[in-house]
């Protein structure tokens, strides 16, 4: 917690660095007033870079890239990469890459790492806050029919692991372990209310 006083949610400027719809409908779940701003960050993965430090690394920086733009607000960045095994798996932009991925994953353990990253723009020198969720997701078995109906009805194109866990998605697993079930949809809702409180900003 910060010397400054406590403050309501809605009296500070709040900043989603993501134009993800589905960041977005998370936030509104506790923030009813915040803006969007894109983030001008390469999400290249560095040589031998692990998808956790991937995680931590792409929020820090969309945090960073947009408290630039909006000093006086705190900056939210968050970024998801899966990984299974040692492979990571991105946004797949593709049916046929949605595909294979699917098939990669059935009847095996993904574990998606979720990075987040407040930025307390408010004054000289900004604050950083981190924290990370890791979400293990057990696949049951898919048959290629079921993978391909799958993407051909939710089209998850835009979602590393080719899934939308809060839509049909959640039909392809036998189980998912989480400290925080929003965590997988893209923005750890609890671990953010944390880190609010940290800075000194009630969210009730």
């Amino acid at each position: 917690m910060t010397d400054m006083p406590l403050l309501a949610l809605d009296q500070v400027e709040l900043v989603l660095g993501s134009t993800s719809r589905y960041r977005a409908e998370l936030l509104r779940r506790i923030a009813p007033h915040f803006r969007q701003a894109t983030p001008d960050v390469d999400e290249t993965p560095q040589p031998g870079e692990a998808p956790a430090a991937l995680a931590r690394r792409l929020a820090q920086a969309k945090a960073q890239a947009v408290a630039k733009m909006h000093p006086g607000a705190l900056v939210i960045g968050s970024d998801q990469v899966a990984g299974l095994g040692a492979a990571i798996l991105g946004k797949p932009g593709t049916a046929a890459r949605a595909i294979r991925q699917l098939q990669a994953s059935s009847a095996n353990a993904v574990r998606f790492y979720t990075g987040l990253c407040l930025i307390d723009a408010r004054r000289e020198p900004f604050i950083a806050r981190h924290a990370l969720d890791i979400t293990d997701v057990q696949f049951r078995p898919l048959t290629r029919p079921e993978i391909e109906r799958y993407v051909e009805r939710e089209q998850p194109l835009d979602c590393a692991g080719a899934f939308k866990s809060e839509g049909l998605g959640i039909s392809l697993f036998e189980h998912i372990r989480s400290d925080d079930p929003s965590a997988l949809v893209g923005l750890p809702l609890i671990a953010l209310c944390r880190l609010l409180r940290e800075a000194g900003i009630a969210v009730l």
